[in-house]
């Protein structure tokens, strides 16, 4: 049957779309079922939502058709009522009648044009159910849209015909809509392959192909990073005025001009490293006991550790043992974690293929650990070759995590953290135990929300900008001052920057703790500031700033970065007017009703460390009473 021109063409619908309207009183229903439609009308493609009983005794079943058949041949496929994020998607048409949206009553139908739609957030309900919130151009964030039967990424498949979904650098889940402007830029967009549904958020994306992913399609989207970082145009002049479509001043993020540090930092000292660690036995008592570990730390600090005593020393270092424990008592400890280990991989293996056909969540889990086992390390002898046992070893330790944190379960860049503690340890069983204690400190990276990788650029951003602020100001007019740039760094511990025998001296320095916290933004920030004559000056743009950080990769000097970060602490230590929001990134702020904790107490440990003649009063920070009563010190890691 031909259609008039002028009447509304129907590209996409999807049933079981749900309004959550959280009404309390049993008279009234706290979940809207309804359809989502994207519909052009005129040329105008708008997206749609109306409630099912407006479609009541008129609704077939969902329907998916294939766009590249010429009479777009309709076929059913079975929704799971899931949807799991390496789910193969098909575009969407329907070719029936869509009847005229309303917007009427507190829960009626609602239209977008696509034109109007600035933002699209993309995230996870409890029982892994998606939903997405759409926010327009002048700032009103439309209801939560809940897919209780999948479908979202089959929605963004269809909205791609359109628009253009750029992610967010600072939030996976956020997507900005851009008009298909230019050919060049749509290809731009498509090499990023943004709803590759096996890398379908920064930190995979990031992880699986770094080098690719950087070059094939953030350096063609310079823009893009502009317009993720600012609201839309109703609150771009004003980054501290409350835009409509955000959440409330107490809540809003600052942004990345946070500080402005006028405070003389008084000069850089020079700061030597130590020889690496290699006697232990003297540092135990008859029983076993480790008599001094803070001892121990600052020698493993100064100089890491001898490679003879790592696979011991790092069980202490990661919690496997607890450093008061005699010689027996780790005996038990390794009996007892043992037949814990063994009983959480009996769960994976003996899950039957009928079974895991059955549990995607378990499946997905599977393919993801063995596409990055093939590919960790391999130039390493302990994971080279095809029917390599280390292989096998990384492959049980990675599924067996999965069932001691389902929760988490197995991220892209995992695999990267067990690699050196498996080769380290040879050993299945203390190698988990040791994975779970670095996870304790860096599960936070590896979350949905991603908060934690916001909250550590953001750190980074208030170091930087103390202790170097023109270099911060030269990244900011380049575009650059998001420190994107720095995600891979901190997301998985510089471990695709320095070679395999560094980064075993540099975890195991930065797993001591000292001398303060988020010590690996310190070393961040020393790399930096070893390309500072690099950048500045130069005619570096974002894209080429870009390229040349990631060209760093296996040309870094660690000792002389160890010095550089250390000796920055030193410098940023004996500030008397430190900024209260560098302290706070540091720990050095006492917590507030702490009257026993002062500023030199709190740095206790680490004075034999630093090794200054200072006296013990208030001279290295701030006194306890010019910092605000707040939070307990961040402890990303």
């Amino acid at each position: 049957m031909a259609a008039d021109a002028d009447s509304p063409k129907l590209v996409f619908e999807k049933e079981g779309v749900y309004l959550h309207t959280n009404a309390k009183r049993s008279n009234q229903e706290t979940t809207i079922p309804g359809f989502i439609r994207i519909v052009e009308r005129g040329g105008e493609p708008s997206l749609e939502w109306s409630p099912l009983e407006e479609q009541r005794g008129s609704t077939p079943a969902v329907f998916y058709s294939k766009k590249d058949g010429d009479g777009g041949e309709e076929e059913t496929n079975f929704d799971p009522g899931y949807e799991p994020d390496w789910a193969v998607i098909s575009t969407v048409k329907k070719a029936r009648e869509h009847p005229p949206v309303r917007e009427t009553g507190q829960w009626g139908s609602f239209s977008l044009p696509l034109s109007e739609l600035y933002s699209l957030r993309r995230a996870r309900f409890s029982l892994g159910r998606n939903f997405l919130v759409l926010t327009s151009r002048v700032g009103h964030s439309l209801p939560p849209l809940h897919f209780h039967r999948g479908g979202t990424m089959e929605l963004l498949r269809a909205l791609q015909r359109y628009i253009i979904l750029a992610p967010s650098p600072m939030d996976a889940r956020l997507f900005l809509a851009y008009p298909h402007h230019s050919e060049a830029l749509s290809q731009s967009i498509d090499e990023l392959h943004l709803f590759d549904e096996s890398n379908s958020d920064l930190v995979s994306r990031f992880i699986q192909d770094p080098y690719a992913t950087t070059f094939g399609g953030f350096s063609k989207v310079t823009n893009f990073f502009r317009g993720a970082l600012r609201p839309p145009d109703s609150s771009i002049h004003c980054r501290t005025t409350q835009g409509a479509h955000g959440p409330q001043a107490a809540d809003e993020e600052p942004g990345f001009e946070l500080i402005t540090c006028g405070v003389e930092l008084g000069p850089r000292p020079e700061v030597k490293r130590g020889p690496a660690m290699d006697k232990w036995e003297e540092f135990l008592d008859p029983e076993g006991r480790v008599l001094e570990p803070q001892k121990i730390k600052e020698m493993v600090f100064r100089g890491g550790i001898s490679p003879s005593l790592r696979k011991e020393v790092w069980k202490f270092l990661l919690g496997f043992y607890p450093w008061n424990s005699t010689a027996k008592e780790r005996e038990d400890i390794v009996r007892v974690k043992t037949d814990e280990y063994f009983r959480m991989k009996v769960q994976w293996k003996s899950v039957s293929e009928e079974q895991e056909m059955r549990n995607s969540l378990l499946r997905g889990y599977r393919s993801l650990i063995e596409r990055d086992v093939s590919r960790t390390d391999r130039h390493n002898s302990f994971f080279s070759g095809n029917e390599n046992p280390g292989l096998m070893l990384l492959h049980d330790v990675l599924m067996t995590y999965c069932m001691y944190n389902f929760d988490l379960g197995y991220v892209q860049g995992m695999s990267d953290l067990l690699s050196p503690i498996l080769f380290v340890t040879q050993n299945e069983v203390e190698s988990f135990w040791c994975l779970t204690g670095f996870m304790e400190l860096v599960h936070q990276n590896f979350e949905e929300s991603q908060e934690a990788m916001k909250q550590q650029l953001l750190q980074l951003g208030i170091l930087l900008k103390a202790i170097d602020p023109e270099l911060c100001d030269y990244l900011d007019s380049q575009d650059s001052g998001s420190l994107c740039f720095c995600f891979r760094w901190l997301l998985i511990w510089f471990k695709r920057e320095f070679s395999f025998e560094d980064i075993l001296t540099l975890w195991e320095v930065m797993w001591t703790g000292l001398p303060c916290d988020n010590f690996h933004l310190l070393m961040a920030c020393s790399i930096l500031e070893s390309q500072r004559g690099e950048l500045i000056g130069s005619d570096h743009d974002f894209n080429t700033i870009l390229k040349h950080i990631n060209d760093l990769t296996m040309k870094l000097d660690l000792q002389s970065l160890l010095r550089g970060a250390e000796a920055i602490f030193r410098q940023l230590q004996a500030c008397k007017e430190l900024p209260v929001k560098v302290q706070e990134v540091l720990g050095l702020c006492p917590l507030p009703g702490s009257s026993d904790e002062s500023p030199a107490s709190r740095t206790e440990e680490t004075q034999p460390l630093i090794g200054q003649s200072q006296d013990s009063g208030g001279d290295i920070y701030q006194s306890g009473n010019s910092c605000p009563a707040r939070r307990p010190p961040p402890t990303y890691p």
